[in-house]
Parts: C-alpha cells; structure tokens; sequence
C-alpha cells in the first residue's frame, strides 16, 4: 500500500484505491464498510470499503478474513497481501481524515461530530465505487451510532441498493471483515511512518496505543504539549484527553 501521497500532505483528507477489477463492472457486487481509529486520542481515522462479485464471495471467505482486531498485526498484513493479489475479482477504496481535519470539525463553529463525519465518509466511499462504474447491488457496513437510523439514511441515499447496517458487522460479513483489514493496516502504516510537520526536539515515538486511556499515552501527550501553541497535528486535540492537558499545563489565552 502506497502512502506516500498521505506522508506528502496528512493535514486534511486523502483517499487510496485499487484499480477497479472488469469482473467487478459487470457482474453484481457486494461491498463492505468498516474503519478504524476511532477512539484513539492520536493518528488519523481511516474508513474502507472492499468490494467483489457476489459470484466471487465464497472466495473471499476461503481465505479467512476476520474482524481485524481479531488478527495480529502479521495475520492482518498477510491477509492484506493476499488479498492485493487477488486484485482480479477483490478492489478497496480507503479515505484516511487527518487528526487536525477531525479536531478543527469538530470544534468549528458549525459543530460536525464524530458520528455525522463518520456517517458522510462512508457514504462518500459507497458513491465513489459507484462513480467508478463498480455494479454495486448490496452494501454491508459496521454501523455507528442507531443501525437503524444510519440504515435508513443510507437506503435512502442509495435507494437501488439492498444496504444492511449492523453493529459487529465486521464479524458477521466477509466483505466487512476485508474492509476492517484494509482500514486497520492502512492507519497502522500511517501512525507508524507520520511525518511532523513540525520541528519537534527530543520526539518520542513511543506513544503507547494512542488510546486516551492508556498511560503510556498520557505521559507523551503531556511530553509534547507546548504551553503557546499546543498539540502536534498528530494530536485529536479535541478529544477531552487532549484538553484536560492543555488546561493543566498551557498558557491561558485571553
């Protein structure tokens, strides 16, 4: 997976994909929608879709993709590779959002939660396979927040496509379950090789989970809290994790 255009710019969104497979334009599809990064305090969000014949499913489940957080991250990296080999019949899509777009969004004017975000990312993807001329005939996507609602927005969105939205769904469908993988091994890399753009003395890359629970996580984010201009853009500095440091140990700006 290339990243390089994200490491050229991680401020805002940028969005990865396939070649769309021929089989995929012709016969009728199944696609699935998943992410990962949600909940961490640091790194970026990424949501995924894969997609594949209906005709070709079966294939997709022999190679036992699962719900990524079930995988180490050599199984998932594996699972990844393989399927890129099967780029015949198998074709994904990512959008990576940036910690800065998801914090500014959040905490613009015009409040955008986590969930609105979440919901209009998907949706986006969803149509993006479909303006690649990818037959997309049923959708399957984790869901967050109500299923019923998100469900119901999305069906009427894409109201020629049969759409199902559930939670764990990443455990229940395949196609789910490769798109987990997809989302999880693109963030991983993404956390992994993020490139400052700011000029940090003494960085520490050893930041823990990223979950704001986690106090090996903690102890960085108060690390590298400047007390003027704040957070590096790795930072969700909207997350109150993030600004409970800040109150602590910024300088109040009147």
């Amino acid at each position: 997976m290339d990243l390089s255009e994200l490491e050229r710019d991680n401020t805002g969104r940028c969005r990865l994909s396939s070649p769309v497979p021929a089989v995929c334009l012709k016969e009728p599809c199944v696609l699935g929608v998943d992410e990962a990064g949600r909940g961490p305090v640091l790194g970026p969000m990424v949501y995924a879709i894969c997609y594949c014949p209906l005709s070709r499913l079966a294939d997709l489940e022999a190679l036992k993709v699962a719900d990524s957080k079930t995988l180490t991250e050599n199984e998932r990296e594996r699972l990844f590779a393989k399927m890129e080999e099967d780029g015949d019949f198998v074709g994904w899509a990512l959008d990576v959002l940036s910690p800065n777009l998801i914090s500014t969004s959040m905490l613009g004017r015009v409040k955008y939660n986590l969930n609105s975000l979440s919901h209009d990312t998907a949706a986006g993807l969803i149509q993006y396979a479909l303006d690649q001329n990818v037959n997309v005939t049923q959708v399957f996507v984790d869901t967050v927040g109500m299923p019923e609602t998100y469900q119901a927005r999305l069906q009427q969105h894409f109201p020629g496509i049969e759409v199902t939205v559930k939670a764990k769904a990443d455990s229940l469908f395949p196609v789910v379950s490769a798109a987990s993988i997809f989302a999880k091994v693109a963030r991983d890399k993404a956390v992994k090789n993020w490139q400052f753009v700011e000029n940090l003395q003494d960085l520490d890359s050893d930041y823990g989970s990223g979950y704001p629970n986690d106090p090996k996580t903690k102890a960085w984010l108060r690390k590298h809290v400047d007390p003027v201009f704040g957070f590096p853009q790795f930072v969700r500095f909207s997350w109150s994790t993030a600004q409970a440091i800040l109150e602590k140990e910024a300088e109040d700006v009147i």
